[in-house]
């Protein structure tokens, strides 16, 4: 309703205005004289050419505005000057239908000095008045209006931008984490086909050793037990084999710690707040215990920014300098004047202070956690 009232006000105002200048002239002086029905009927006419211009489309309005020409010529002509104001108003409306520039709207002052049934006074107040409401109108609201829809289109084009760069983001995420647990995948099936070609002809060996061992222990126990050995020192040789392939081939500690931020990361997108992850520095070096504090402090922050924050911007951020390990997760979100050590809270001051650690935060423009860890 109140969109329909804004866009069609000028509309009113000027119907309005129309309607008082008919309501004036009819009550002026000798318009009434042996000719008030034929003035009633004719400026019925001349309002509903006025109103049906505003139904129709711009190529059509071209016929209602001759009939109001038409019609106020007959007025002024054949029933006195005093219809010169309606005339006024009509070239208004056509200036405000073509658009020309200014100086045409100063135009009607000139005619506004023509002596007629009305003081010449007062039709000159009220060509100025005329003229002020339409210039106000096609000038300074229009211009209003055009930077209102520039404003429009700006706005709807930065939302394109930004749900797009949203959507570029997400799908950069999704594609880094199918890259990250594809590599895992590999580095599994590896890992299986090493331990099956490396260990598995000396385990079945050692089996064949340990059946022949059964049947010789009675008849010949010396060689026995010399296979016995052979077959200790053949598993010893294979679990040093074992630990050297583990430590060879397993998964890096801190890629699957990054892997498990960036889930985290993608679950907050999934769930309307967008969320990064920046690294600096080498991050192979994070010990595996400093790797579990991170997580699991990540995981409260990010919790708690979640449910309490009423933020739309999450960022993790973990930078390895030469002696220090610095990360922080901060958000946009309302901040908090007072901290008050909950079990979340305390649990983080806990995973801290056994690693003679730091944690502080700051509250401003939202949320930050730092954290400081010693390598």
């Amino acid at each position: 309703m109140r969109e329909q009232l804004r866009d069609n006000y000028f509309l009113a105002v000027r119907m309005g205005l129309l309607l008082t200048l008919e309501i004036y002239i009819v009550l002026s002086q000798t318009v009434f004289t042996g000719a008030s029905v034929r003035v009633l009927l004719l400026l019925a006419l001349f309002i509903g050419a006025m109103a049906g211009k505003e139904l129709v489309e711009k190529g059509k309005k071209v016929f209602f505005f001759a009939a109001s020409i038409f019609l106020f010529f007959m007025m002024f002509f054949m029933l006195g000057k005093e219809f010169l104001l309606l005339g006024i108003f009509l070239y208004y409306e056509i200036l405000s239908c073509i658009k020309p520039g200014l100086i045409w709207y100063f135009v009607p002052v000139l005619t506004a000095g023509i002596a007629g049934g009305v003081n010449v006074y007062v039709q000159l107040i009220i060509t100025l008045l005329i003229g002020i409401i339409f210039i106000q109108n096609d000038f300074i609201a229009e211009s209003y209006r055009k930077q209102m829809t520039e404003d429009n289109l700006t706005e709807q084009s930065l939302k394109r931008n930004m749900y797009q760069r949203e959507h570029e983001m997400q799908e950069e995420v999704r594609k880094g984490l199918l890259m990250a647990e594809n590599q895992l995948l590999e580095e599994r099936a590896q890992l299986s086909q090493t331990l099956h070609d490396k260990l598995g002809h000396s385990i079945n060996g050692s089996v064949y050793q340990l059946e022949a061992i059964k049947v010789l222990m009675e008849k010949d126990p010396a060689a026995s037990k010399n296979m016995i050995q052979a077959v200790i020192d053949q598993l010893r040789a294979g679990m040093d084999e074992i630990r050297a392939i583990l430590r060879k081939e397993r998964p890096e500690k801190y890629r699957l710690a990054l892997l498990q931020l960036e889930k985290l990361c993608e679950e907050c997108c999934q769930k309307g707040v967008e969320a990064q992850l920046v690294t600096e520095g080498e991050l192979s070096g994070i010990p595996e215990k400093y790797l579990e504090i991170i997580l699991d402090n990540a995981y409260e922050a990010v919790s708690n920014s979640m449910k309490y924050a009423k933020c739309t911007k999450i960022e993790i951020r973990i930078h390895v300098m030469n002696q220090m390990i610095r990360c922080s997760i901060s958000d946009n979100g309302i901040g908090c004047n007072k901290i008050t050590d909950g079990m979340g809270i305390s649990g983080m001051r806990h995973r801290i202070r056994e690693v003679n650690g730091i944690l502080d935060f700051e509250s401003g423009t939202g949320f930050k956690i730092n954290m400081l860890l010693p390598l």
